[in-house]
């Protein structure tokens, strides 16, 4: 049995580590369908593949980071040829992620973000701060091969953490909460889950491709979602609008037409992290007053059993009172008396 459980772990370990770098790969063709230039640099407003590795790292550890550099250098070869400078921009992609779950992971990051503490984690730490990492090697490699001028450093910069941020803040929360699913799933609330999915359906290919500024029409449907499915409803409305509008802005229609590259990328990124953050913290919020609120009142029926059964241990039945003596006058002691004198 022991051998078994020491042969069954390396293959568990190498099946996951193919898994995530698959995912990568995956992650990563889907985000190169879609790119915009900034300073003559190519860049993807939402890079799926570090919300991959990120949720790669939260679910099975530590051990699957040679799945995220498998993953990125594949990325890299569909891309140009194996030189000395990619092996830098792997490395950035590979430290970054490994970087969030090493500082998550000492915070006392839980994968199913039910605290508001875990969603500002994500937020700040796994997107904002880790991804500076990434973002500076890879720019850092291309203005020293000279591929960009640099004078350009900052602007592709910003575009180039932006994108990875948004990779974190939009894919990872949906992994995270996938993962969790358990069958058979219960069949609660579904006919409101229906129309929400309607709604969306309709509402945000409006906001996204009329000529128009809706945008702000997405707004109420992640707060519904929110409120009413706090566990997964505002991420997944949050990923397809967001993707929705990347694919606008892409094609430079709707809200997006007729703008500058740097105007364009500047309103897609501020609408993807204003909405992202909207959908994860404001479904933290949510689910921690909701696991506070159970909490109390599994406390409070706890309480009412306790009293219940010291109320019933304390009615025992009452001990019969002793008779009381009768007050005859002394006539009982007289009789006694006589009584006495005659014996």
């Amino acid at each position: 049995m022991v051998g078994t459980r020491e042969l069954r772990r390396p293959a568990v370990v190498a099946f996951q580590t193919l898994a995530v770098a698959a995912c990568y790969f995956a992650a990563g063709r889907l985000g190169l369908l879609r790119r915009l230039t900034v300073e003559g640099a190519v860049f993807t407003p939402i890079w799926p593949p570090t919300g991959v590795a990120v949720a790669g790292l939260l679910i099975f550890g530590i051990r699957c980071w040679f799945g995220i550099a498998i993953g990125a250098l594949l990325v890299v070869i569909t891309l140009a040829s194996l030189q000395p400078p990619a092996i830098g921009i792997i490395a950035g992609n590979t430290a970054a992620p490994v970087c969030a779950y090493l500082m998550l992971r000492r915070l006392g990051f839980r994968t199913d973000l039910s605290r508001l503490r875990d969603g500002l984690a994500l937020v700040f730490l796994g997107a904002l701060g880790s991804m500076m990492i990434s973002a500076t090697v890879d720019v850092g490699v291309l203005v020293l091969t000279g591929k960009i001028a640099a004078h350009n450093f900052w602007p592709v910069w910003l575009a180039w953490w932006v994108g990875d941020a948004m990779g974190v803040l939009i894919v990872t929360p949906v992994l995270l909460m996938l993962y969790r699913i358990r069958l058979p799933l219960r069949a609660t609330r579904w006919k409101e889950a229906a129309v929400l999915t309607l709604v969306a359906c309709v509402l945000v290919p409006i906001a996204a491709y009329s000529p128009i500024s809706l945008l702000f029409l997405v707004y109420p449907l992640l707060v519904w979602a929110a409120l009413r499915f706090p566990q997964g409803g505002s991420v997944l409305c949050a990923l397809f609008a967001s993707v929705l509008a990347t694919v606008a802005a892409t094609d430079r229609v709707g809200p997006f037409g007729r703008l500058s590259d740097t105007a364009l990328m500047i309103k897609l990124q501020a609408f993807n992290g204003a909405m992202a953050l909207t959908a994860l913290l404001l479904s933290a919020v949510i689910t921690e007053q909701r696991n506070t609120r159970r909490s109390v009142e599994l406390a409070c029926q706890d309480l009412v059993e306790v009293l219940e059964n010291l109320t019933a241990g304390n009615a025992s039945p009452m001990p019969m009172p002793l008779p009381l003596p009768v007050d005859d006058g002394g006539k009982g002691r007289h009789n006694d008396a006589g009584q006495n004198n005659a014996r």
